[in-house]
C-alpha cells in the first residue's frame, strides 16, 4: 500500500546466458522509493514480458525480483487508485480506472500462478497485499530471515484480494481468518509452514543464488528444469537451516484457534478485539481489527463461506466483482487517505461499526456489474 510516483522504467528486464545454450530472464521491480507500489506502470510491461519470456524456446527459467533489500513490493499503487475514485463523476459504477487496474493485476498474478516454465521469486523484506499476489503464484519461491508478509487491506477499506481468497486458507481455516481479519504480519516461517513459500535463505545471498543459476544443466524442460532448480535451492536452504525467525502463527496458534472458533461474526471480532494477553503481536492485530473498516471486516468473513470450493480462476472473477464494489464505497479513498496521505489515523468509516453493517448489502459486493461478458472469463485454471 504505497504510491507510485511516476519514473521511468518501474521494471528491469535482463537475460543472462547458462548452460545449454539457455537463458534466464530476471525482472526487477525498479520502485524502491515507493516499496515497489504495484500500479499499471509497473503490471502491464511486466505482464508483456512475462509472455514473451514464455513464449522463448531459449528462456529455461524467469527470475522475479526487487531491487534493494527493503520490499519485495508493499503492495497496489492505492493512492492513484484512491484519487481516480475520488474524481469519478457520481453514480460511475464499475470506475474504470478500478476496473483496469484490478483486471490487468489480477490477469498477472493468474499468469504467474499457471506459468509454463520454472519462475523463481524472491520474496526478502515487505511482501503485502499486491506483493503476495505476485508472490504466492511463482513456482520457487524463496522467503529469507527479513520476510515480512501480510494482507492488511482491513486499514484501508479494501479486503484481501490478488487471490487471497484462495490463498489465505492455506495457512489454515483459523490462522487464515486471523491473518485476514487484522492484516497480522507474518515471516518466513509462516509461509513456509503453509506451503506459501518454498526455500528459506538468506537474504544476503541473493547474488550468488543468481549466479548459480546460469551452471543448472537446463534441458528446456519445464518439469525437469523445475526439479533442477528446486536441487539447487533445497542444496542452499540446508545449509543455512535455523536462520528463520520462528513461525508467529505457531507459537500462537491455541489462542487464534480459540479466539476464531466462534460460529458468528460478532463472536469472533469481539474474541479477537477483547484480547487481554502481555502477546505484543497478539495485541497490534487486535487493535488493526478493532481500528479497521467493519466493512472490510464483514467482506472477510462473507468471502471465507464463499469461495469455498473456488478454482483459482473463480476466485479472481469473485475477487474483480468485490474490489470494484470496494471503490464505490467511501470507505476506500477514507482509508486511504487516513493512513497514506493526511496521515491522521483516524478514518471515519461508513457505517462506523459492526452493528451498522447491512448482510444484504455485503451480499451486493457479490454481485457483477452488468458486463456481457467477465472481463475474466478467459482464465481457465
Amino acid at each position: 500500500m504505497a504510491d507510485l510516483s511516476a519514473a521511468a522504467d518501474p521494471v528491469l528486464f535482463r537475460v543472462i546466458e547458462a548452460a545449454n545454450g539457455r537463458r534466464i530472464g530476471i525482472a526487477t521491480l525498479n520502485s524502491e522509493k515507493t516499496l515497489h507500489a504495484i500500479g499499471l506502470p509497473m503490471i502491464r510491461p511486466l505482464d508483456a514480458q512475462l509472455r514473451v519470456w514464455a513464449a522463448d524456446p531459449a528462456i529455461a527459467c524467469v527470475v522475479l525480483q526487487a531491487a534493494g533489500d527493503k520490499a519485495f513490493s508493499a503492495g497496489g499503487d492505492v493512492k492513484t487508485l484512491a484519487k481516480a475514485v475520488r474524481d469519478a463523476a457520481p453514480g460511475s459504477f464499475p470506475n474504470p480506472a478500478a476496473l483496469a487496474f484490478f483486471t490487468e493485476e489480477y490477469r498477472l498474478d493468474h499468469r504467474i500462478h499457471v506459468y509454463p516454465k520454472p519462475l523463481l521469486c524472491w520474496g526478502g523484506g515487505i511482501v503485502m497485499g499486491g506483493g503476495m499476489g505476485l508472490f504466492v503464484g511463482a513456482s520457487h519461491r524463496v522467503v529469507t530471515e527479513t520476510t515480512r508478509a501480510a494482507m492488511p487491506e482491513i486499514a484501508i477499506g479494501l479486503f484481501p484480494d490478488v487471490g487471497g481468497s484462495w490463498f489465505l486458507p492455506k495457512l489454515g481455516a483459523k490462522a487464515g481468518l486471523f491473518a485476514a481479519l487484522t492484516g497480522a504480519p507474518l515471516n518466513g516461517a509462516d509461509l513456509l509452514a503453509a506451503s506459501l513459500a518454498d526455500f528459506g535463505l538468506r537474504q544476503s545471498d541473493r547474488d550468488a543464488v543468481l549466479a548459480s543459476l546460469s551452471t543448472i544443466d537446463w534441458t528446456g524442460d519445464a518439469a525437469a528444469d523445475r526439479m533442477a532448480l528446486s536441487a539447487v535451492l533445497t542444496a542452499r536452504a540446508e545449509a543455512v537451516a535455523g536462520l528463520l525467525p520462528p513461525s508467529k502463527l505457531a507459537a500462537q496458534a491455541a489462542v487464534i484457534e480459540t479466539m476464531c472458533a466462534g460460529d458468528s461474526f460478532a463472536t469472533v471480532v469481539a474474541a479477537i478485539t477483547g484480547y487481554a494477553g502481555d502477546d505484543v503481536w497478539l495485541q497490534k492485530a487486535a487493535a488493526a481489527l478493532k481500528a479497521g473498516s467493519p466493512t472490510t471486516a464483514a467482506l472477510v468473513w462473507a468471502v471465507r463461506a464463499r469461495a469455498a470450493g473456488l478454482s483459482l480462476a473463480e476466485v479472481f472473477r469473485m475477487e474483480l466483482c468485490i474490489a470494484l464494489h470496494c471503490c464505490a464505497n467511501p470507505d476506500f479513498p477514507e482509508g486511504v487517505r487516513a493512513l497514506l496521505i493526511d496521515k491522521d489515523h483516524a478514518p471515519q468509516w461508513s457505517p462506523a461499526g459492526l452493528a451498522e453493517i447491512d448482510p444484504a448489502l455485503i451480499a451486493a459486493y457479490f454481485d457483477a456489474p452488468g458486463w456481457a461478458a467477465h472481463p475474466l472469463a478467459d482464465l481457465a485454471v
